[in-house]
């Protein structure tokens, strides 16, 4: 089973659609908020949610229980496709409904692996993987440039060691941040 988290009005052939608006007509009726979702354990190969997390779990106790609950539905190397705004530039900023920054590094903390070596360094970093019994691998990152920035990268003015050095520095260098999360079962 393939879901598409959120999906608006932008439905995908051979996936559940699921969002809260029934104005959109998906599949599925159903607010990402609520625990539990009406998904079996272990069921769900591949799940889309573009431009979905940042509008869920402001509260932080249900963001982590969608966090736990997108685990508990997916089997072992189900991947999860997210795409968001990069939490630097306008389009996440001023949109009300943007309630929490998505990001590689936090969702990281989401990797039992990386957790067992912050704690074996003493860094201070919550092992969030290991607090709630779940493990998600970062397999892929890649970032959507402005136009700006794309085209200095394109002509060559800047190098891509300035582009991530820009991202952590500046506002609306990128517009979207895509990652790919893997599900790690044992």
């Amino acid at each position: 089973m393939k879901l598409n988290l959120g999906c608006g009005n932008n439905k995908k052939e051979g996936y559940v659609n699921i969002d809260f608006a029934e104005a959109c007509n998906p599949d599925l009726v159903w607010d990402l908020e609520k625990t539990p979702w009406p998904f079996e354990d272990n069921s769900v190969d591949e799940i889309l949610a573009y431009h979905v997390l940042e509008h869920i779990g402001q509260d932080t106790k249900v963001y982590l229980a969608i966090i736990k609950e997108l685990y508990r539905i997916c089997k072992n190397g189900a991947i999860i496709k997210i795409q968001v705004p990069h939490p630097r530039s306008d389009n996440f900023l001023t949109d009300p409904t943007h309630v929490r920054p998505i990001t590689p590094e936090g969702l990281g903390m989401f990797d039992q692996e990386f957790n067992r070596h912050c704690i074996a360094n003493n860094w201070a970093t919550t092992p969030l993987g290991i607090y709630l019994g779940v493990n998600f691998k970062v397999i892929n990152t890649s970032y959507e440039l402005t136009p700006y920035y794309a085209t200095l990268l394109a002509q060559g003015k800047i190098t891509q060691d300035q582009v991530m050095q820009y991202l952590r520095t500046y506002n609306n260098v990128c517009e979207n941040i895509n990652i790919e999360l893997k599900v790690v079962k044992s």
